[in-house]
């Protein structure tokens, strides 16, 4: 079937299949619901990738030096371990945390008040790492045999399972995408077997006027992929509406917020609607051809 037979159809040949009815109804609901679940599958999908991959570029390029020593050795051992770090080969930056941004840390779970100098908390050190980075192994032996107290934390195994959660999610979603897309084929098979089978006197009829069943086959295909398309687009529409309420993303919120498109990515839900169609295009047609076969 060609495009220009597609979009312009053949009038009398339309009048094989109803223009209402529950078909017609089921067409636009199915595409247009699954369109709708296709832009928030989507959009979780683009979300879980950039998610993961800022975890793995904010936490691989940063560690935490721990300094537990008694309060009158802590600070002795935190310029100890700066000097070591500034001389270590790969690191960036170093920096020291204050008691006022440890106070702030701990804040969420003790409250403002926190008299932060009264308890044993250990000395918290920033370390960046360099392009190409340090060597993590040896800078721990080092630190070890020269500032007992100081403890290296590269956040690998905070890191890890981050990014391979929300690698997860993004399997996730695509795979919802691909069953979304069969369970659309297998309603839209249904949709075209009633249309066909309600209509299979007319049909009859104009096998004996001397219809082809390509030129009987046309008419339903073109009209449920239509109707298809029309479907998605509803769908994606209010889809992308929905998208774009979502809670921004913060700090506050973490993960559950910021779950939608960005930049260019915008356009990823505009593919739904002719996808949609081709998906209807292929199952009408195959159940076109199944059934006309069957009426033989």
């Amino acid at each position: 079937m060609s495009a220009r037979n597609l979009i312009l159809g053949d009038a009398q040949a339309d009048r094989v299949v109803p223009p209402s009815g529950f078909t017609a109804q089921l067409t636009l609901f199915v595409a247009g619901a699954m369109a709708f679940l296709t832009v928030f599958a989507l959009a979780l999908s683009v979300a879980s990738g950039r998610l993961a991959d800022r975890w793995a570029d904010e936490l691989a390029g940063a560690a935490t030096l721990r300094i537990n020593a008694p309060a009158d050795q802590r600070q002795a051992q935190t310029e100890a371990a700066v000097t070591i770090l500034n001389q270590t080969p790969g690191v960036a930056n170093v920096r020291v945390i204050t008691p006022e941004e440890q106070a702030a840390m701990l804040s969420p779970w003790f409250g403002s008040d926190l008299p932060i100098d009264s308890l044993p908390v250990p000395q918290l050190v920033e370390v960046l790492a360099a392009n190409p980075p340090y060597d993590a192994t040896g800078l721990r032996l080092r630190l070890q045999a020269e500032v007992p107290g100081a403890v290296l934390d590269d956040h690998t195994r905070w890191r890890e399972p981050l990014v391979d959660a929300a690698r997860a999610l993004r399997r996730l979603a695509v795979v919802s995408i691909l069953l979304i897309g069969g369970a659309t084929a297998a309603m839209i098979t249904l949709a075209a077997n009633a249309a066909l089978a309600a209509n299979s006197q007319v049909i009859e009829v104009l096998r004996l006027v001397g219809a082809m069943d390509t030129y009987i086959a046309q008419a339903f295909i073109r009209r449920f992929t239509l109707r298809a398309l029309l479907g998605a687009a509803v769908g994606v529409a209010c889809g992308m509406i929905g998208v774009l309420l979502l809670p921004a993303a913060s700090e506050e919120g973490g993960f559950l917020t910021g779950l939608g498109f960005s930049g260019l990515s915008w356009l990823l839900p505009l593919a739904i609607p002719p996808l949609g169609a081709l998906v209807a295009f292929v199952a009408t047609s195959r159940a076109a051809k199944k059934r006309l076969g069957e009426l033989t």
